[in-house]
C-alpha cells in the first residue's frame, strides 16, 4: 500500500512536470519559428517591392538604425573632389552678373528648374526604403542586411507565366548576383516548381519564395536562402528537447529519493489508523464474548425472551462488523505479500453459491447459475470464498420476493469474470461505484431492516484489489449487477484443456 502510494505520488509529479516542460519548450520553439519566419517574410516583401533587389537610396525617416540625414549629407560632401574647388577661378563668381542669377527661375526649394529636371531625368527610381518589424520579437534591419542575405530573383514574361514552357531559361530574366550556390538551370527549375504550386508564398528546399504579379503582367519570383535559419530552428528544437529530457531524468531521480519524506506524514497517519482498527477490534472481541455468554446464562436460568434474542442479534452484528474491519485492515497490510496458491475457482464459487440456496428458496427467489468446470486461478481461496459470500448475501438480502439472482463465471482473455446480479425494486441513483465506499448505505432505513453496516462491499473490493483485479457495479433493466475481474491461471487452464 505504501509503495503504491509512493508510485502514484511520483507519477503525478512527473506528469505535471512533463506538461509544464512541453508547454515551455513548445512556446519557446514557437516564438523562435515566428521570429525566423517573420524575418524572411520582411525580406521577401522588401525585395518584391523593389524589383528583386534591396533599395539603394533611403527616404527621409527610413534610414537604417544609426543613419541620419546629417551623416548622409556629410558623406555626400566628402565625395566632392577637392581639386574641383582649386581649379575654379576665384573671380568667377565676381564676373558673373548679379542679374543673371535673378533671371534664372527657381523653385521654392531654391533649385533651378533646369537643374531639377536634369536630376529627375538621371535619378534612379524611388525605392521603398529598408524597414523592419519592431517589438519584443521583431526583426530590425541594418546596413549589413543586404550583404548578409543570399537571394535571387526570376522574372517571367506575362505571355509565358501560365504556359507549359514557363521553366525555359531563355524566356526568363534571372538575377543571380547575390547568390553563388544556384545556377540558372536550377533557378529556372525552382521557378517552374513554384508556378505549379500556385501559391504566393512557400518553400522550395531551403529557399523561401514569394510570387508577385507586376502591373505589366510579368511575374516576379523572389527566393531567399533560409538554410541557416532552418538549421538554427532544428538545432534549437533538438537542444531544448535534450535539456528537457535531462531535466525530467534529474527530477525523477530527486522525486524518487525524496518522495518517501514527502509522503511520510500520510504514511504515518495510515499506519496509526490501521493499528487503531486492529487494536480496537481485538479489544472489542472480549466484551462481545462476555455479553454473549451472559445472554446465554440468562436464557438458561430464565428461559429465552425477546430481550435475550435482541441481545444475541446485536452481538452477532457487532461481531460481524469487527471481523470485517479486521479483514479490511489485514488486506490493506498484505496487498503486496498475499499468500496465493492454485485452486479451482469453479468449485469454490459453486460451493459458496449453493450455501445460499436455502435462504433464496425461503424467500421465493429464483437462482440461475452459469459456472463451467475447470476454471483455475492463482490466489487466496479463503478470500475468494469470502468475496462470493459477500456478493451473494447482498443479492439475497436486497432482492424482492419472487425475484431472481443470477451468478455466472466466465473466462475472458486474461482474467476470470465473476458476475452476481439480482433484481431490485429501486436502483440507487448516481454513481453505483460509491456502494464500495466504507459505511456507505444508499438507503439507511432498508439497511437497518436487513442488518447491514455498509462495509461488506468494501471488503469485497479490498479482496479483488489484493488479487490485482477490479470490481464494478452497474444497473440493469431489472436490477443491479456486480462484476469482479480476477487474474486467471493460464498454465493450469491450458494443461486441463
Amino acid at each position: 500500500m505504501i509503495k503504491k502510494l509512493q508510485r502514484k505520488f511520483v507519477m503525478i509529479t512527473m506528469i505535471s512536470l512533463l506538461a509544464v516542460l512541453l508547454l515551455v519548450v513548445g512556446g519557446i520553439n514557437g516564438l523562435n519559428i515566428f521570429q525566423v519566419t517573420g524575418k524572411s517574410d520582411i525580406l521577401l516583401e522588401m525585395l518584391a517591392e523593389n524589383g528583386g533587389r534591396f533599395p539603394k537610396q533611403w527616404d527621409k525617416g527610413n534610414h537604417p538604425p544609426g543613419m541620419t540625414e546629417e551623416t548622409v549629407q556629410k558623406d555626400a560632401e566628402e565625395t566632392v573632389p577637392k581639386d574641383a574647388e582649386e581649379t575654379m577661378p576665384k573671380d568667377a563668381e565676381e564676373t558673373m552678373p548679379k542679374d543673371a542669377e535673378e533671371t534664372v527661375p527657381k523653385d521654392p526649394e531654391g533649385q533651378t528648374g533646369e537643374g531639377r529636371k536634369q536630376e529627375e531625368a538621371f535619378a534612379e527610381p524611388q525605392d521603398k526604403g529598408i524597414r523592419g518589424r519592431g517589438g519584443l520579437f521583431g526583426y530590425r534591419m541594418s546596413e549589413e542586411t543586404p550583404f548578409e542575405t543570399r537571394y535571387f530573383s526570376v522574372t517571367i514574361p506575362a505571355a509565358k507565366a501560365g504556359s507549359e514552357n514557363a521553366a525555359d531559361v531563355s524566356q526568363m530574366q534571372i538575377d543571380l548576383t547575390h547568390v553563388a550556390a544556384v545556377t540558372e538551370e536550377e533557378a529556372a527549375s525552382f521557378a517552374g516548381e513554384v508556378l505549379k504550386k500556385d501559391r504566393e508564398k512557400g518553400y522550395c528546399g531551403q529557399y523561401k519564395y514569394q510570387k508577385t504579379v507586376k502591373e505589366d503582367g510579368q511575374t516576379l519570383l523572389v527566393f531567399v536562402d533560409c538554410g541557416n535559419d532552418l538549421q538554427s530552428i532544428r538545432n534549437f528544437a533538438v537542444i531544448s528537447l535534450i535539456v528537457a529530457f535531462f531535466c525530467l531524468v534529474l527530477v525523477l531521480f530527486l522525486v524518487s529519493v525524496l518522495s518517501g519524506r514527502a509522503i511520510r506524514p500520510v504514511i504515518e497517519s495510515m499506519e496509526k489508523q490501521r493499528q487503531f482498527i486492529t487494536d480496537a477490534g481485538h479489544e472489542i472481541k472480549t466484551p462481545i464474548a462476555i455479553i454473549l455468554a451472559n445472554a446465554e446464562v440468562i436464557e438458561m436460568c430464565e428461559g429465552e425472551s425477546e430481550w435475550t434474542r435482541s441481545i444475541r442479534n446485536q452481538v452477532e452484528r457487532l461481531g460481524e462488523l469487527v471481523r470485517n474491519l479486521l479483514t479490511l485492515s489485514r488486506l490493506d497490510e498484505m496487498q503486496d505479500r498475499l499468500q496465493t496458491a492454485d485452486f479451482s475457482c469453479s468449485e469454490t464459487v459453486r460451493e459458496s453459491v449453493d450455501a445460499f440456496a436455502p435462504m433464496a428458496q425461503a424467500k421465493g427467489l429464483k437462482m440461475e447459475k452459469n459456472i463451467p468446470e475447470g476454471l483455475y486461478m492463482n490466489g487466496c481461496e479463503a478470500n475468494i470464498r469470502q468475496l462470493v459470500t459477500i456478493l451473494m448475501d447482498n443479492a439475497v438480502k436486497y432482492s424482492p420476493e419472487e425475484g431472481s439472482v443470477r451468478v455466472s463465471l466466465e473466462k475472458k482473455e486474461r482474467y476470470l469474470e465473476l458476475s452476481v446480479c439480482n433484481d431490485c425494486q429501486e436502483i440507487p441513483e448516481g454513481d453505483l461505484n460509491r456502494l464500495f465506499d466504507r459505511f456507505y448505505r444508499a438507503d439507511s432505513s432498508r439497511s437497518r431492516e436487513t442488518g447491514g453496516y455498509g462495509i461488506g462491499l468494501s471488503v469485497a473490493q479490498a479482496i479483488v484489489k489484493a488479487h490485482k483485479g477490479k470490481i464494478t457495479a452497474r444497473a440493469e433493466d431489472r436490477g443491479i449487477c456486480f462484476t469482479a475481474k480476477l487474474p486467471v491461471n493460464e498454465k493450469k487452464n491450458m494443461t486441463l484443456k
